[in-house]
């Protein structure tokens, strides 16, 4: 097979450099608080074009570049209490996965329009291609190191859009996908320029189409939940001072205007008892009686510990029977509830990592509880943004989802609207209305096609007594989405090691095949 020649660079260096830089700070744009959403395909866009013709080198760089602006103004917050070093820290390692990740997509660029040269192959294959090596670069961020730091998928920037009903087909992956492909086609079409041939224009319309036609996949309504949900604006964040008790007792302060009213089951956030009510009986007693008073079972959180383990843990507490079902954080996070290989990093940062004293342990039961025959599927706090622990609870029964989260160490940043939002897809992706509570807040109840049912302001105590639809039925995002991961991401870079292998072989051939007779001897005229 001929090898046609390598695509131009469509900016000088200087000129990607620059267009990473504005990339990197527009995409966060897309995000909450700013939300502006369409400005996702901007970034992506910019990102793109940087890439197109670059060498390895090249494209390391114009990816770092990249990656560094995006990450450093995304994940400010982080330095509301914990200061710049894990900033940097953290910001760094996604930066440089980025910028590795960067060369699977020049080297797209590259290969494929050297071996299949048509238009239709830059127009449909290339797009195709570019979106899967792009989206496998954001699970493997996701998944490693440790479990990795899902945070700022391209997909979850659409919480609010007319694209996230698509999440319900094809998960959040899925969702990436087709934006950052879509994106890509428009790209090979203006870089065509044949725009008077109106069927070249039909790879990234049918795109187009698909992204803002196909509705949500309908789940099956199955009557309501009576959900009272308490947010108790408590001193829970880590460096917060307080004494024994003052975050249950903010809670239950908070709870009293429900005591008497009719509910199902009461609701309290991530650390919402600041006591392990298993081991120590005073606060054992004291749920026992919030439990009579709402005459309702109670979904609480708190730090427990059996045998040599601590977990953060999630528990569905009946008065006199005590916790009867409980859930362990699946993914406690890196850095912030345990130190992974606390030996290394302490020689590197003693003073940072001594701050950091608990040290969870993973849970392995499923993120689901049975209320009364109803199926509550959960996630605490930053487990709402792995894939796995959603679809778990869907495919166990969930037919609501309570997500009990701590943004205590975050307040006024863009923590606690950024994780709103995933909770936001979760609630589309899976068809399923979603309680989303948190100690200090953002607090809401959120229905199955995204909107806001009920709410509450952050920094100020309060109560929901909601009337929660539950659904049964699961999305195919839920049925595939393990198998849309796969393909998106092993699968790409399958046939991306593929080309790689296709081009070396055809321009070793073509080293190899003797010059024709005569071949470079001038001509007398």
């Amino acid at each position: 097979m001929p090898l046609a020649a390598a695509p131009r660079p469509l900016l000088p260096l200087w000129g990607a450099v620059l267009a990473s830089i504005v990339g990197g700070a527009v995409l966060d744009l897309a995000y909450p608080s700013v939300g502006w959403w369409p400005l996702a395909f901007v970034g992506v866009g910019l990102a793109l074009v940087a890439l197109v013709g670059r060498s390895v080198w090249g494209a390391v760089l114009v990816g770092f570049v990249f990656g560094a602006t995006f990450y450093l103004i995304h994940i400010v917050w982080i330095t509301r209490y914990l200061g710049v070093v894990p900033w940097f820290a953290l910001a760094g390692i996604e930066t440089v996965f980025m910028a590795i990740g960067s060369i699977g997509l020049t080297l797209s660029y590259r290969w494929m329009p050297r071996l299949f040269p048509s238009r239709w192959a830059s127009l449909v294959a290339l797009p195709l291609l570019i979106g899967g090596v792009w989206t496998a670069r954001e699970l493997f961020m996701g998944s490693w190191p440790y479990t990795g730091f899902p945070w700022a998928r391209i997909g979850m920037s659409q919480s609010e859009s007319p694209l996230a009903h698509l999440a319900s087909w094809t998960g959040v992956a899925g969702l990436t996908f087709l934006m950052v492909a879509f994106t890509a086609a428009v790209i090979e079409w203006f870089r065509l320029a044949r725009f008077r041939d109106l069927r070249t224009a039909i790879p990234s319309a049918a795109v187009a189409v698909l992204l803002l036609v196909v509705p949500a996949f309908p789940t099956t309504p199955s009557g309501a939940l009576r959900v009272g949900s308490v947010q108790g604006n408590g001193p829970s964040g880590y460096f917060d001072p307080r004494d024994r008790n003052d975050v249950l007792n903010a809670q239950l302060e908070a709870s009293a205007p429900l005591f008497g009213e009719d509910l199902d089951v009461l609701l309290w956030p991530e650390g919402g008892i600041d006591s392990d009510p298993l081991a120590n009986e005073s606060t054992a007693r004291t749920l026992d009686a919030l439990a009579e008073r709402v005459d309702a079972p109670l979904i609480v959180n708190a730090a427990t510990t059996r045998g040599d383990d601590t977990y953060n843990t999630s528990m569905l507490w009946i008065a006199g029977e005590g916790a009867v079902q409980l859930h362990d954080k699946t993914n406690p996070v890196p850095m912030g509830e345990y130190v992974p290989d606390r030996w290394f990093y302490e020689a590197l940062a003693p003073d940072l990592i001594g701050l950091i004293q608990r040290e969870y342990t993973p849970g392995t039961n499923r993120p689901f509880l049975d209320v009364d025959g109803v199926g509550v599927g959960l996630a605490i706090c930053f487990d709402v943004i792995y894939d796995d622990v959603i679809w778990a609870g869907a495919q166990d029964g969930a037919q609501v989802y309570m997500f009990q989260t701590n943004n205590a160490d975050f307040r006024d940043t863009d923590e606690n609207l950024q994780q709103l939002a995933f909770a936001r897809m979760r609630a589309i992706e899976t068809g399923r209305s979603v309680v989303n509570l948190s100690t200090v807040g953002t607090s809401q109840v959120i229905a199955a096609d995204g909107s806001t049912i009920d709410g509450l302001p952050a920094g100020q105590p309060g109560h929901m007594l909601t009337e929660v639809p539950l659904y049964t039925g699961l999305t195919p995002a839920v049925v595939v989405g393990p198998w849309v991961q796969a393909l998106l991401g092993w699968g790409s870079l399958v046939v991306l090691l593929g080309l790689g292998v296709a081009v070396k072989v055809a321009g070793r051939r073509k080293a190899e095949t003797p010059a024709p007779l005569g071949a470079g001897v001038g001509q007398r005229g």
